[in-house]
């Protein structure tokens, strides 16, 4: 019963700490505009809390790894986001936009710990044996927060002003710090648990006045992260495919509105293609947790850019119904190849090394997406078919990148057969 409890305060800290931080980048632009008066204000706010994560995400990795309480760790960048949120609302008009944006900075260091931070605490609340199954749920919770974060934040900015939707995001993420602060000290599977044993068991053979052997510093296990990640091939294909994938979908985001434009006559309707997409990533996710050991997650990285291709392909189409099927085909290639990620990520990070693992991921992730959103703007405003086949041309590269990386040798055993 405990377990269940711990994975069920999991979801629901991981499913609000994420619909926050998916509400917070909208409300912002919201506040931003509305406080400050300039489109160009706003954009600057959403740069400067996404541009630091690639700092911040492997910084707060080695600081999670190296903490005998992740969970609390955790919990102070929960909370210091949300605080950073507020911070950033009160600025707006009162500071000027330097200062403003470098609390945004500040405040998006912390960004990687709603995402990559978050997951890399599974292995602490379920089995080995459970993992397959849990990191899907875990997915979908990724897919849940952005269905229903901008959602909330624009209905929320429409019925009560954009500082509303700013604060409520804040508040979303300060609903995941209970779950955050009660997550276990030890791992919860039973090779942590051996692996702990045997520690135990060679303190006990060690004399008892040999010293304790000093810890790393700090700059050790940032860069045994960066090794891990680079020299585990099944972990460097996958991160580098995923990264690449992420560039296309920041193009795809950024010529939404356009195509909602060219193919139903109002750029609005492009958030309900973005709808499409996150409820078919939720429900190819749950499917996935119902049959976890279907397909292996390599397999399931390289496969997805191919849907995400010819998704784009018909997007660049204009027609009506071939745009809405590939809005819902983007979302069975985003939401299972999120899923594999991590799964792979779980597989095959040292134990030690989880945490940075798991937000140097994430920040690559967001500086891939990024690139592509700055790519695709000036791309689109001259020919948006163009962009999108730019697009789909990324998303081949991301599948061709896959296969760059001969298979490694003794992958590891942890989730193989998922």
């Amino acid at each position: 019963m405990k377990r269940r409890y711990a994975m069920g305060s999991f979801l629901v800290g991981a499913a609000a700490a994420r619909a926050g931080d998916e509400m917070s980048g909208p409300a912002l632009l919201l506040a931003g505009y509305a406080l400050g008066g300039s489109a160009t204000e706003a954009s600057a706010l959403l740069a400067g809390i996404t541009v630091s994560a690639v700092v911040g995400g492997p910084l707060l990795g080695a600081l999670l790894d190296r903490s005998p309480r992740p969970g609390r760790l955790l919990a102070g960048a929960l909370a210091l986001y949300g605080t950073g949120l507020v911070l950033i609302l009160l600025s707006l008009g009162r500071l000027p936009l330097q200062l403003t944006v470098l609390i945004a900075v500040f405040t998006g260091l912390l960004g990687p710990a709603l995402s990559g931070g978050w997951t890399a605490q599974l292995p602490r609340v379920v089995p080995r044996e459970r993992m397959p199954r849990a990191n899907a749920l875990d997915a979908m919770t990724f897919s849940l927060a952005s269905l229903v974060g901008p959602a909330l934040a624009g209905a929320l900015a429409h019925l009560l002003g954009a500082p509303a939707a700013v604060v409520a995001s804040a508040a979303l993420i300060a609903c995941a710090l209970p779950a955050a602060w009660t997550l276990p000290m030890g791992g919860g599977g039973e090779r942590d648990q051996d692996r702990a044993g045997d520690r135990d068991l060679d303190r006990d053979k060690a004399p008892p006045t040999a010293p304790a052997p000093a810890p790393a510093p700090l700059t050790a296990d940032l860069a045994a992260g960066i090794r891990a990640i680079t020299r585990t091939r099944p972990l460097a294909r996958a991160t580098l495919a995923s990264v690449v994938s992420c560039a296309g979908l920041g193009m795809l985001i950024t010529c939404t509105p356009l195509l909602g434009e060219r193919a139903f006559g109002s750029a609005a309707e492009g958030t309900l293609l973005l709808t499409c997409t996150a409820v078919s990533a939720l429900a190819a996710n749950a499917v996935l947790a119902r049959r976890p050991h279907a397909i292996a997650p390599d397999t399931i990285i390289w496969s997805s850019t191919l849907l995400l291709a010819a998704a784009l392909v018909l997007s660049a189409t204009g027609h009506q119904v071939l745009v809405v099927a590939a809005a819902l085909t983007t979302g069975v290639g985003e939401g299972p190849q999120l899923a594999a990620l991590l799964a792979i990520r779980h597989r095959e990070s040292p134990q030690r090394l989880r945490s940075q693992v798991f937000t140097t991921g994430a920040s690559l992730k967001i500086t891939g997406f990024a690139l592509g959103a700055a790519v695709a703007g000036p791309l689109a405003t001259h020919s948006l078919p163009a962009a999108l086949l730019t697009a789909a041309g990324v998303q081949l590269v991301a599948g061709l990148s896959f296969h760059a990386f001969a298979l490694g040798r003794g992958s590891g055993a942890f989730l193989s057969s998922s």
